[in-house]
Formats: structure tokens, sequence, C-alpha cells
């Protein structure tokens, strides 16, 4: 074949960050392939920052946003603007990552076209259709639409070969968090200047995020309650919680915590800045999926305000409990790690099961070979393995 056409879309802020790493390779590695990075632009102002951190421009910005977007209207616009995009481009391959709205709907728009998928970060299940919602749905959605399975872990090719995706189909990359996550740890950065600018003052740092949308509701208001617990509780600690822009997170959040003693409600951090937070955070509590990813290469302790989650392997490695989003069950579990060493100490061992920092040359490998339609797409040995590759701790 000719010069092949391969089309990648993001439309929010961790596509972006999973992404750049993969965009960065098929630039560096002089593969010959055409290329052409559409953002949906999903998440705008979030998405925007990522992008120009990585020196990413699009070569198409779909402007799919709306003021208070349902996930009917969203999906309807992200399909129809997708499905032009591809009519015209024709392009031989459509690189997606995740499982957003923006993924699932342009899986579907290049099905339409009939137009081949790959799907990095293919394969996460949590086996529960509304935890995380809409995300679950719209990562089984999208395997049933891909040609190329990027696999993070040996976990996520078990759950697809469970659903009769062929092996040949599915290879174990690491996930690509993990190269954009060192490509910035290294970089300086002033620790000091960065609790001033916070009032840290010393304190431990307690890094929180909570804004998924199956949280919405009681479960938002029970995660902020046992916030204030631990606050009035443990003089010694300094809460930053960086509050996502939606209002149904901006609402509870500040009624609940606005004003409260040793808790910033910050709004939300550009994503170099959140990456040394987590680089200093003595502890941190989430509902975010790349969170619990990225936390075990700085040895952070991670509490997840989640009931299920799709990422368990930190979990399984000791790195991470699921604690859900009962005000008593956050307050006991944050409580002992803030008052036990031992159990402190016993969640800092370990590597990242996520990655090494090396899935994007495999997944450019992988792309390659498919392209030229050779088989295997990675050899056993040039895949990840969590047990004797992966990441050692950046402090």
């Amino acid at each position: 074949m000719g010069q092949a056409h391969v089309t990648v879309v993001v439309g929010t802020r961790p596509e972006a960050i999973k992404m750049a790493p993969v965009l960065q390779e098929l630039r560096q590695e002089g593969s010959g392939m055409k290329l052409s990075l559409i953002s949906t632009a999903q998440h705008r102002q979030m998405l925007d920052q990522v992008l120009t951190l990585f020196h990413l421009v699009p070569d198409l910005d779909l402007d799919v946003m709306r003021p208070n977007q349902d996930l009917a209207g969203l999906t309807a616009r992200v399909v129809e603007k997708m499905s032009g995009v591809l009519s015209e481009q024709r392009p031989d391959l459509l690189l997606i990552q995740g499982d957003t709205t923006t993924v699932a709907a342009a899986a579907l728009a290049a099905f339409y076209q009939k137009i081949p998928v790959a799907h990095v970060e293919a394969g996460l299940r949590s086996y529960d259709i509304y935890h995380p919602f809409p995300e679950e749905v719209n990562r089984r959605l999208t395997s049933v639409l891909t040609e190329v399975h990027l696999a993070p872990t040996p976990a996520a090719r078990r759950n697809l070969l469970a659903e009769g995706v062929l092996p040949g189909k599915v290879v174990v990359t690491g996930n690509t968090v993990v190269d954009a996550l060192l490509s910035l740890a290294d970089l300086p950065y002033d620790r000091e200047g960065l609790e001033r600018s916070l009032g840290v003052g010393g304190r431990r740092l307690v890094l929180v995020t909570s804004h998924r949308r199956e949280s919405w509701g009681q479960d938002l208001e029970n995660i902020c309650w046992a916030l204030r617990d631990l606050a009035a509780a443990f003089p010694d600690i300094y809460i930053v919680y960086p509050v996502h822009l939606n209002p149904h997170v901006q609402q509870p959040v500040h009624d609940i915590l606005g004003g409260v003693e040793r808790i910033n409600l910050s709004p939300p951090q550009d994503y170099l800045t959140f990456v040394n937070l987590m680089r200093q955070a003595y502890l941190i509590l989430t509902d975010s999926g790349g969170i619990q990813e990225e936390a075990p290469t700085f040895r952070v302790p991670l509490l997840v305000l989640r009931q299920v989650t799709e990422r368990p392997e930190a979990v399984q490695a000791g790195m991470a409990a699921l604690v859900g989003t009962r005000r008593q069950d956050i307050v006991l579990a944050a409580s002992r790690l803030l008052s036990d060493a031992e159990a402190y100490g016993q969640m800092q061992r370990g590597r990242n099961p996520f990655g090494d920092g090396r899935a994007a040359p495999r997944i450019v490998l992988a792309i390659r070979r498919w392209l030229e339609g050779k088989y295997p797409l990675l050899a056993e040995a040039e895949e990840f393995h969590p047990d004797s590759e992966a990441t050692e701790s950046h402090g």
C-alpha cells in the first residue's frame, strides 16, 4: 500500500494526555504515515490546556461542546460531525483512546464508513453498566467496533478474550498515561512555591478529586462531609480539592466545604501543576480513573471513591483501596492511613502495575504492523509484562 493515513481523535483532557505520547512517537519515528488530529472539544477549556502543554495542534476542531450538554445531544453531534470528517478523509485507520462519549461515537461513525478502528486502553471492565457511567458502556460498545485492541494490562486482554475477541487482534502495551507522566515528572518545579500558593503551610497534603457523573447528588455530598470530618480530626493535614467546573459538582462542594479551615477549593489545575500536586501529596482520595493509574508511579497511597473500579490492578497490588462513597467508610480508611505509619508504609510498596513508560512505542509498532498486514502485531517478548517491567518511583 502507499502512504497510510491514520486519523486520531481526542475530546477530553484525559484522552489528550494519554494520546500525546502516541502522537509524539508517530511523528518522531519516521513512519511515513499521514496523520490527522481531530479534536471534538467535548471538554473545551481542560482539553485546550493539555493540547498546549504537549504542543499538539489539531488539524480540525469540531467544537461540539454546549452548555449543560446531555449525553444524547453530545453523542449525536459527535457521530454526525465525525461521519462527515471520516467520509471526506477516508483514513486507513481511526485511532481512539479510552472510554468517553467522543470515543464511542467516533467508533460508531467509523463503522458507518467501514473504516477500521484501533482502540488505545481497550478492555477495561467493571461489569456494572452504571459504574462508571457512561464509560463502562462506552468501552463495551467500542470494543465491538474495534479491529486492533491495544490493551494496557494482561487483565484487560483477558477481559477482551473472554468476550470473544480473537487473540491476534489484542496486544498488551502498558498504559500511555505512564509515558505522559514520566515525560513531565522529571521537569523541575518549585515545591515550596506550590505549597505557598495553596496555603499548605508545611502540613501533610491530602489531594482530592471527585466529579464523576455517577457520584452526583448524595454520594458527592457524603464525600464532602467526610472531608469536613477529616479536616476536623487531623489538624496537621491540608486538603486541596480542585473542583470540576460542572455545576452539579460546584454547588454541593462549595455549599458543604466553602470556608472550612484547611480545605482549599481551588479551580481545576492545569495538568503539569496537578502532576506536581500528586508528587508531593501524602494521600490521594479520588474517583478518577486516570489518577488510579498515575498515583502508583509516585507511590502515594490512594483511596478510590467508587463502588467498583475497572482498574483493579493497583488495588490488587496493595497500592490503592476501594472505599466507596459512604461518609463513615471514607473517614475510617483515611484516618487509618493518616494515623498508622505501618499501614501507610504497606501501601507505598511496589511498582506501578499499569505501565513502564514504553507504551507508545509498542502501540506505534503494533499499528505499523497491522497496516502492513504483518502478524503477530507484537511478539510476547515485545509486550508489557507488569511483573518484570515496571516504572520506578519518581518522588
